[in-house]
């Protein structure tokens, strides 16, 4: 009676557990969502402007880079006179 009772409890706590494709699909779901927060987008590659942020599953989530204006050097040149 006890074994069967020992028995009966693991398979109900075994059973009870998300399976292995649903875990999986889970955490792809919440990496594609995390990904979108930071206006990322899941793609099979990223572009030059953008960066991995990290992977939604198999395809990299590409963040695009913040656009900084480039410095530019004014060059002053004096007119010579004559």
């Amino acid at each position: 009676m006890k074994i069967l009772c020992i028995f009966l409890a693991f398979v109900f706590t075994v059973s009870c557990g998300p399976s292995v494709p649903q875990k999986n699909t889970r955490e792809v779901a919440e990496r594609k969502r995390e990904c979108q927060l930071v206006r990322g987008a899941c793609k099979p590659e990223c572009n030059s402007w953008e960066y991995v942020y990290y992977y939604c599953g198999v395809n990299p989530c590409c963040v695009v880079r913040e656009y900084k204006k480039p410095i530019i050097n004014k060059i002053t040149t004096k007119l010579h006179q004559k």
